[in-house]
C-alpha cells in the first residue's frame, strides 16, 4: 500500500461516515495498548511449566493467514492437539496441508517446553482418532533450552532484510536444528537461485492475486487496527506488514484500491533480494502424518533462527499453486517429491508482534 494516499482516504472516508477523527481513532485502539497485550502473550517461559503453559507455547507456533487451527485437550500425561476445522482455508489450503503443518510447528513447541520442564516429549496421532495430535510426556532430562527460550520471541517478519550474509557455522547451525526424520532441508543462498525462486514467487502470488476466491479468503482473515486484531486474537494485521493503522469499515474497500498483483509482486521482489537465504522443506511422501513433520522441522529452524538473531517469513506462493510445485522440486534437486514449506530468512528489526488466543479460549473439556 502507498501511505499518503491511503492516509488521504482515510481521512476522506472519515468525513464522510462521520463520527470524527477522534472517534475514529478511538475505536481503532492504541499501539501502546497492543504491544502491552503482546508482552503478556508472550512472556518468557518460566522455571518451572507445566500444562497450561506448554499450550500457551503452543499457541505461539505459526500458521497461514494466522488462523491458529487447533484447540488443545489435557490429559493426564499427553496434550492432543485437534484440528479445529472451523478455522480452514480451502482455497490456498484445500488438502489441509498447511494445516497439519501448522499443528506440528504447535506439537514441536509443547515438546520443546516440557523440554524445560523436565518431560520428554513424542509425538504421535491418536488412537482414537487419527485426525487428532498427540504429544506424550514422560519424565526426562532438560531438552534445548536455546530452542525453548525463543518460542515467544519467534516472529514472522514481513519485511525486507538488510541483505547481509549468514556464517556457515549459522546456517549448519539451522540445518542441525531442523533436522526431522523424513524432511529434507534445502538452503538457498545463491543469487541465481534465488533469483529463479523469485520468479516462482511472482508467478504464484499474481495467479492467487488474480483469483476472486482467493482474495475473499485472505480479506476475511486480514486485521486492519489494533483493536480488531485484539478482539479476534487472530489473523493477518496490516501493521506488521509495515502498512498503517485503517478503521475496520475503511480497511476492505482500501485494500481493494491499493493492493494490487504487481503491488505485491514488487514488493516480494523486494523483500526476496533483501533475505540472506531460501529454506526449502520436503517431505518424503504426502499425508497428515508427513506434513506434522515438516511442522516440527520448519518451527525448529525458525527458532534457530530467532536464538540466532535472525528474522525469517514464509513465502509459501510456489507451493501453494499446486502447477508450481515441480518446477520448485526441480529446482533443489527433489523433482518427483511435492514442497512444502518456503521460508526466506535474513538479519531484520523486529517488529510488532501477531496476535493470539489465549490458552484458556482453545482448551477444550
Amino acid at each position: 500500500m502507498k501511505r499518503r494516499e491511503i492516509l488521504i482516504g482515510v481521512g476522506a472516508l472519515t468525513a464522510v461516515g462521520g463520527g470524527g477523527t477522534y472517534g475514529t481513532l478511538h475505536r481503532m485502539g492504541s499501539m501502546t495498548d497492543y504491544d502491552a497485550a503482546m508482552a503478556t502473550t508472550r512472556a518468557a517461559l518460566s522455571a518451572r511449566p507445566g500444562m497450561l503453559e506448554f499450550i500457551r507455547m503452543a499457541t505461539l507456533a505459526p500458521s497461514g493467514h494466522n488462523t491458529q487451527p487447533w484447540r488443545f485437550r489435557i490429559g493426564k500425561d499427553h496434550i492432543e492437539i485437534v484440528p479445529d476445522l472451523s478455522r480452514i482455508t480451502p482455497v490456498v489450503d484445500p488438502d489441509n496441508h498447511h494445516l497439519y503443518v501448522a499443528l506440528g510447528c504447535a506439537a514441536e513447541n509443547i515438546v520443546l517446553a516440557a523440554g524445560a520442564g523436565g518431560y520428554r516429549g513424542t509425538v504421535g496421532f491418536s488412537a482414537a482418532n487419527d485426525s487428532v495430535v498427540t504429544v506424550s510426556l514422560e519424565d526426562g532430562t532438560a531438552g534445548d533450552m536455546a530452542l525453548a527460550d525463543a518460542i515467544p520471541k519467534r516472529q514472522s517478519t514481513r519485511t525486507e532484510f538488510d541483505g547481509q550474509q549468514v556464517s556457515n557455522a549459522d546456517l549448519q547451525a539451522l540445518s542441525d536444528a531442523a533436522g526431522i526424520p523424513g524432511v529434507d532441508v534445502v538452503l538457498i543462498t545463491d543469487r541465481l537461485r534465488k533469483d529463479k525462486v523469485c520468479e516462482l514467487v511472482i508467478e504464484g502470488n499474481t495467479t492467487q492475486m488474480t483469483d476472486p476466491a482467493f482474495m475473499r479468503e485472505l480479506k476475511h482473515w486480514l486485521r486492519f487496527n489494533p483493536r480488531e486484531a485484539l478482539e479476534t486474537g487472530d489473523g493477518l494485521f496490516s501493521v506488521l506488514s509495515g502498512n498503517p493503522i485503517l478503521p475496520t469499515w475503511a480497511g476492505p474497500g482500501l485494500f481493494d484500491c491499493f493492493v494490487s498483483a504487481q503491488s505485491e509482486n514488487e514488493i516480494y521482489a523486494s523483500q526476496l533480494r533483501s533475505s540472506s537465504g531460501i529454506a526449502v522443506f520436503v517431505s518424503e511422501a504426502s499425508g497428515p502424518e508427513h506434513w506434522i513433520q515438516v511442522g516440527r522441522s520448519c518451527e525448529r529452524f525458525a527458532l534457530q533462527a530467532t536464538a540466532l538473531g535472525l528474522k525469517h517469513a514464509f513465502v509459501n506462493q510456489p507451493v501453494e499453486v499446486a502447477a508450481l510445485r515441480p518446477a520448485l522440486a526441480d529446482l533443489v534437486g527433489l523433482g518427483g517429491r511435492r514442497p512444502d514449506i518456503l521460508m526466506r530468512f535474513g538479519h531484520a528489526a523486529e517488529r510488532p508482534f501477531s496476535a493470539r488466543r489465549s490458552p484458556q479460549a482453545v482448551i477444550l473439556p
